[in-house]
């Protein structure tokens, strides 16, 4: 089939298995290109399809010669409809890593789920033995809790009084503002329970039930802090109660690792184009000002390049690993820079649909939106015909 873009809001129904493909051969080399890292050699992720998962599945395969476990919950093809773009990053990245003698199986379904847990503590145990490095990196707008069987969807809002503030529709460029109600108890709640630490805990629990991790054994998980442009739709509403959460659970897992000299940390991010980011009202408009910058400033990153940073400067280094006064790994360092800021901040004052296109970066965001789905990169045939059903080798 021809495989074009199909778009809903701000999702994108198809994705292009071919341009899928080149992604993770444009990541792999990216990591190929920055030499070897001594990180850890036996790699669960959790949440490995997409993003800075996948981008950690990348890294730790082709710079430390990792063997990898990749658990996501994607959805496969049918004749006649594309998979999901995680289904199609996951098979190209098995192949690459298979092609280069590397171990590398990944498992599909709900990673809340006690089901996905069982079935990865076997797989370990059967494969690898123990991990050495387990990266968390989920990304849902529901949970499904295994043990109360409650159905916990998450909210985008800000917390005491609406907020009100600028935001734009990326794929028109219209400038507006937008209203959000503020959050209830119950939004709170369901929040924190989507997105904060409860799970990375289950997760890191079961391993250590069973003695799959390694003597040393670090745990990742990803987060966000952002600017004072975004705090009350963000850090301070209900995403960031739930990001307060997965920073408190990382010093209750360290204490719980203390037996074996292991270590959990929070690693805050850069703000990226994403999926979920690209729903959340003010941040693109806050993003297409920031890339604009950091690219003027030469110090752009993307997922791979901010993963590679993360495991050769800071949890690979060779010495301790440089931690803020709350303990998080800040890889955001360069997007909260002063002046970065300052004139971001100076830019989103003079930003309307007429100057966007002169102040800001909105053709890169929609060019790294779409590539979010497999489209916009050189060397793909578009126009060819495309076999939209691919298989990931290790799932049967």
């Amino acid at each position: 089939m021809i495989i074009e873009p199909r778009m809903r809001g701000f999702i994108c129904l198809t994705s292009h298995p071919k341009g899928s493909e080149q992604n993770v051969k444009n990541q792999i080399e990216y990591i190929k290109s920055k030499g070897p890292i001594d990180g850890a050699k036996k790699v669960l992720v959790i949440g490995a399809s997409t993003g800075f998962g996948l981008a950690s599945r990348i890294t730790s395969a082709f710079g430390s010669d990792a063997a990898t476990i990749g658990v996501f919950f994607e959805k496969p093809p049918v004749e006649g409809k594309t998979a999901s773009p995680g289904w199609y990053n996951s098979a190209a990245f098995e192949t690459e890593a298979h092609k280069a003698g590397l171990y590398a199986k990944s498992i599909n379904g709900d990673a809340f789920s006690n089901e996905i847990k069982r079935q990865t503590l076997d797989l370990i145990k059967a494969d690898l033995g123990q991990v050495d490095l387990i990266i968390y990196s989920l990304a849902s707008p529901v949970r499904l809790h295994p043990v109360t069987g409650v159905l916990h969807r998450s909210v985008l809002k800000p917390i005491g009084q609406t907020f009100t503030n600028k935001t734009v529709d990326f794929h028109t460029g219209n400038v507006t503002e937008v209203s959000i109600a503020p959050a209830n108890d119950e939004d709170i709640t369901n929040t924190v329970a989507v997105m904060g630490g409860e799970d990375w805990t289950m997760w890191i629990d079961a391993l250590k039930a069973e003695n799959l991790l390694a003597e040393g054994a670090t745990t990742v998980a990803y987060s966000y802090i952002g600017p004072s442009l975004t705090e009350a739709v963000y850090r301070k509403g209900t995403i960031g109660r739930a990001k307060d959460d997965l920073e408190a659970t990382a010093f209750s897992i360290t204490d719980s690792l203390k037996s074996i000299g292991g270590k959990a940390y929070v690693s805050v991010n850069k703000a990226l184009v994403t999926q979920a980011s690209s729903a959340i009202p003010v941040i693109p408009l806050y993003i297409s000002l920031l890339y604009k910058i950091m690219k003027e400033e030469g110090i752009h990153e993307g997922c791979i390049e901010q993963i590679q940073r993360l495991f050769k400067d800071r949890l690979y280094s060779g010495s301790d690993v440089p931690v803020d006064e709350k303990g998080r790994i800040r890889i955001d360092d360069w997007e909260m820079r002063d002046d970065v800021q300052e004139k971001v901040a100076k830019l989103w004052l003079e930003a309307t649909t007429e100057t966007l296109p002169s102040i800001g970066d909105l053709a890169g965001y929609r060019n790294d939106f779409l590539n979010l789905f497999g489209f916009e990169f050189a060397g793909v045939d578009y126009a060819a015909d495309t076999n939209e059903v691919v298989g990931i080798e290790s799932i049967k």
